[in-house]
């Protein structure tokens, strides 16, 4: 057992890969391994995650005299984002665990202040801050140095209505009142427990004895695996089932900010796949805010989830945009609320809740 699982899933990132695990390497705690999953990558990617764990400083069982991680690898099929973090958590032997997207990167020597942090509130869940970063030259193919990174901020800026408050709170109340639009799972140090939960001891015998046998049982709030914006999906069952939870505002994570988004594909199945898998969420975000005394969060993140699907059904023909309206309709998100929404967004979501067929058309027209 060790104190923290870094999880790396890492696919066809052979450009960015070493300055993401060499900045988990750097740092001022000692107690803790780094998993790399390599998704079935096709570039160098694996070799560089075997390279790193066949380091004679790195691979040992145990925490070495120069206080480097232990650190080590998985490969399996490619199967996404959700599949290898799932399958990292399913390794992890730390008491609390920590997600890194493979192209992004740490600050060196912050992890140190992270678990003291921790440890004397005695948190569940710490979320942290994050700072966007891009390169100078995104067309250059090359090992990246640290000088071809720079911080930038992004027109949309999602921490507009995050609150970094180091007060403890419980999960329900962080997630009305401090976490925003930012469902990002990089930016928290979770206890693995509420992830993985260790079955009651009278119930262990039924199952088996083995750590295998008992985590097989478990999947309960792990990622749903095949589906676009897993983050947000995840994102809000993790923290209802925390009981302390606090934030701290240091700047630890470094975002990379890539062309290439899943937003809105271009190719037309990938696009209707990210409209049915928003959908997916908002079902989801039904069901999960019946069983709260106060669903304030959920009610925002259906008008700007739905607002988002309404977009993209702009791209669609009439008849896929009335079946599409329908099915929203099934799950009765309108009307939708305007809470924390911007002046210039409430005409966009008034328009909608009178006739969301004559909104997805006027959007067509303009764009």
């Amino acid at each position: 057992m060790v104190k923290l699982s870094f999880i790396v899933p890492v696919y066809n990132v052979a450009q960015y890969l070493r300055k993401c695990v060499e900045s988990l390497i750097k740092q001022d705690f000692s107690d803790y391994e780094i998993i790399l999953v390599d998704d079935g990558s096709t570039d160098e990617s694996p070799q560089i995650c075997d390279e790193f764990a066949s380091s004679k400083e790195l691979s040992s069982e145990r925490i070495s005299e120069l206080g480097k991680p232990i650190i080590r690898v998985i490969h399996q099929p490619n199967a996404g984002l959700s599949a290898a973090r799932n399958a990292g958590l399913k390794m992890a032997k730390g008491e609390y665990v920590c997600f890194v997207d493979s192209d992004d990167y740490w600050e060196e020597n912050v992890l140190g202040t992270l678990m003291f942090q921790i440890e004397s509130q005695q948190l569940d869940v710490l979320r942290f801050n994050y700072q966007n970063v891009r390169l100078k030259n995104e067309g250059v193919r090359e090992l990246e140095s640290e000088g071809n990174y720079e911080v930038f901020r992004p027109n949309k800026d999602p921490k507009r209505n995050v609150d970094y408050s180091d007060v403890v709170t419980d999960g329900e109340t962080f997630l009305n009142e401090r976490l925003g639009p930012s469902c990002y799972a990089v930016m928290f140090v979770i206890k693995r427990s509420l992830i993985m939960n260790e079955l009651e001891s009278e119930r262990v015998s039924e199952l088996g004895n083995s750590i295998e046998d008992r985590r097989l049982k478990i999947e309960d709030c792990l990622f749903k695996e095949g589906i676009y914006f897993e983050d947000v999906e995840w994102t809000p069952r993790m923290l209802m089932r925390a009981k302390r939870v606090a934030s701290t505002p240091m700047v630890v994570y470094n975002y990379l900010w890539r062309a290439g988004s899943i937003t809105l594909p271009s190719d037309p199945v990938k696009r209707k796949k990210v409209i049915e898998d928003k959908i997916l969420i908002l079902r989801g975000f039904k069901e999960q805010s019946m069983t709260m005394t106060d669903s304030k969060w959920f009610t925002w993140m259906t008008c700007t989830t739905t607002m988002s699907v309404l977009s993209a059904l702009t791209t669609l023909s009439a008849g896929e945009r009335t079946n599409y309206i329908q099915e929203l309709k099934s799950l009765h998100v309108f009307p939708l609320s305007t809470i924390r929404a911007r002046r210039k967004n409430k005409i966009k979501i008034w328009l909608a809740n009178i006739n969301p067929s004559l909104y997805c058309k006027l959007m067509r027209l303009r764009h």
